[in-house]
């Protein structure tokens, strides 16, 4: 199924993203390089405080009236209680068109689920990674497929329509027979959304020094991709379903606020990059690092983005010599050309895609 967009070149005018970051988690999983911690929970309320001043002055530098989408991700949100949660939404501007949080199985219990959508969450992703115990032990999460199906259940139940739920992929211990099993559970259950991630091995992780944990199998990554595209379009190259507004906005290369330890932001031509320490961000949330982009960075940006996705690359951006090496990929069914953008056919080839034309 093709999946057709209209965007604009120029999205400086319109009401920028917002995602804030939570870095608590219960557990840290194998494989996970995110900024988030296990051991600091006594500080939770504390940096709570610190993220809603450096929101609140975010909002007040760049005259923010509204977000167009906000995102609430680490870590763990559902590791932060209903009565925290309640202070962060109440300092979001009203009127969002959509409010993403992410949630573990574990943590997202029936009674915190209802209470964030009381508080205005439209959209809930869960973690569940996969539905079978060995590969769960094997990645180092702390729920059961018990909890999985529970929490998925239950994000329905309090009202949810939106739902997305993350699996791994190319692990040593995965096979066809494994994979169809999550994905029969998964389709068997309320979402309309999957995230499909391959297990990469990165430094800093529990698996840094086993790089025999991830395996690559293009047979059983096409099979799955294939089953999923089935029920679900894909309109990214990890992403199928009804597409989430909020990651959009980042392949289109709008402007977002980063909000948190080590939450990224871009404006215009410029990157934002605030204290990835916890208790350094506590001390000061208002201290950001800040990097320059070239015409030729935002340009390369545009491109990666755009061919890994359904929003495509408008050829206007392109150079003579790029246009035709674009439209040569077009005639050997690499690209397809539509009202003046070039869309990508295989988004697993787009990092190769991009490198042909530039």
């Amino acid at each position: 199924m093709i999946l057709n967009f209209n965007f604009s070149e120029e999205s400086i005018s319109s009401p920028p993203l917002l995602y804030l970051h939570i870095p608590f988690c219960d557990s840290k999983c194998f494989y996970c390089s995110f900024n988030s911690y296990t051991h600091l929970h006594d500080v939770k309320e504390r940096y709570v405080d610190a993220l809603l001043k450096q929101l609140e002055f975010e909002i007040s530098r760049y005259q923010i009236s509204n977000f167009k989408t906000v995102y609430i991700g680490g870590g763990t949100p559902s590791t932060l209680s209903p009565k925290l949660l309640e202070k962060v939404f109440a300092k979001i501007p009203k009127g969002a068109s959509e409010i993403t949080v992410e949630a573990n199985p574990n943590s997202a219990s029936l009674e915190w689920l209802r209470e964030i959508k009381n508080f205005g969450a439209t959209r809930i992703s869960l973690g569940v990674q996969s539905f079978d115990s060995e590969k769960l032990k094997f990645l180092g999460r702390n729920h059961s497929k018990k909890d999985a199906i529970l929490s998925l259940e239950s994000a329905s139940k309090v009202g949810f329509k939106d739902i997305n739920l993350d699996l791994i992929y190319n692990t040593a211990i995965d096979s066809k027979e494994l994979l169809s099993r999550d994905l029969e559970i998964a389709f068997s259950l309320s979402q309309n959304h999957m995230s499909l991630y391959s297990l990469t091995i990165e430094e800093n992780t529990l698996f840094e020094n086993s790089p025999e944990k991830s395996v690559e199998n293009l047979e059983n990554t096409k099979t799955l991709f294939e089953k999923v595209s089935e029920k679900f379009p894909q309109y990214e190259i990890s992403n199928f379903g009804k597409p989430s507004l909020h990651n959009l906005g980042y392949w289109n290369s709008e402007n977002y606020i980063g909000v948190g330890s080590g939450a990224v932001g871009f404006w215009k031509d410029r990157r934002f990059y605030p204290e990835r320490d916890v208790k350094r961000y506590i001390e000061n949330p208002l201290y950001r690092k800040e990097e320059i982009l070239s015409k030729a960075d935002l340009k390369f940006e545009k491109l990666f983005l755009g061919f890994r996705s359904k929003v495509g690359v408008s050829e206007k951006i392109l150079s003579k010599e790029e246009s035709r090496k674009a439209d040569f990929l077009v005639s050997e069914k690499i690209l397809r050309k539509e009202n003046g953008r070039y869309f990508n056919l295989n988004f697993l080839l787009a990092d190769e895609v991009t490198l042909k034309i530039v």
